[in-house]
């Protein structure tokens, strides 16, 4: 399967759902991103795969010069729609992750959270990020690790509807290592892990919600016959299970991420 067919599909899972309402009740992993690329107002910030917007406008509430770009239309518009209702100033449009309408060095820092490591051309996305920051600018991105929640859903995901033969796993976004062999040698790299506990009112409350919303599971539902449907709604509640560290009958589930600060080399 060539890239271009790969990458169609997952436009049309991630439009499916409702990926807005998952993104806005993570709001603070982008708060904590912009704090720790030390954003300034002014500067020329630009937001990859934004989603509904929450780096986006979490850099705008710095004051700076904000764009964000996703190749979802819908996702574009509830972000726009954030915007005015909170009074902050950012601009949106379409675009793709591996191919960003920009001249190289447009921006002072780049953002993504949870979203440009879905790209499925790696090396590609990895090369546009450090191609349109400016020398000496930073590249910032809230990564779910292997280990993670999520991790482990597109794991049990994978075992109903395997990967295309070539596609590495997103989430290998969420490692150090990996992160030093898609920018290089020449960049310095600061990758704390993090975590946040997200809250729902049990295991099958917070299945359903993803199978209502999360696209990829909503997406990979749909597909799927009802017997084999079945089986991954069970293990989806099962894998949310896994990672519950609430001390009584609701859910507090624990989501592991890798918070990365890229900072590129200064011209010479």
């Amino acid at each position: 399967m060539d890239i271009a067919t790969i990458k169609q599909r997952q436009q049309v899972a991630w439009a499916s759902g409702d990926y807005a309402a998952v993104g806005a009740r993570f709001p603070l992993t982008a708060e904590l991103l912009c704090e720790a690329a030390d954003l300034r107002a002014g500067e020329r910030v630009l937001d990859v795969a934004c989603g509904s917007g929450n780096a986006a406008l979490a850099a705008a509430r710095r004051f700076c010069q904000v764009t964000g770009v996703d190749y979802v239309p819908s996702l574009l518009d509830r972000a726009r729609r954030r915007a005015e209702a909170e009074g902050l100033h950012a601009t949106f449009q379409e675009a793709d992750a591996e191919e960003l309408p920009f001249p190289d060095g447009s921006f002072d820092a780049v953002l993504s959270t949870c979203g440009a490591m879905f790209a499925p051309d790696q090396e590609q996305t990895a090369r546009e990020l450090l191609r349109v920051c400016r020398p000496g600018g930073r590249i910032a991105m809230v990564n779910w690790t292997p280990d993670s929640y999520v991790g482990a859903l597109f794991r049990a995901i994978g075992r109903h509807l395997p990967a295309p033969p070539g596609i590495r796993p997103p989430v290998e976004w969420g490692s150090e290592a990996r992160l030093r062999e898609l920018f290089g040698p020449h960049v310095t790299i600061s990758a704390p892990r993090r975590s946040f506990h997200w809250r729902f009112l049990s295991a099958e409350h917070q299945a359903e919600f993803f199978a209502t919303c999360y696209g990829p599971t909503h997406r990979a539902l749909a597909t799927l016959n009802a017997e084999s449907a079945a089986q991954l709604r069970r293990e989806m509640v099962e894998t949310v299970k896994e990672f519950d560290v609430s001390d009584d009958a609701t859910l507090v589930l624990r989501m592991d991420y890798l918070e990365a600060v890229i900072r590129t080399p200064s011209a010479r």
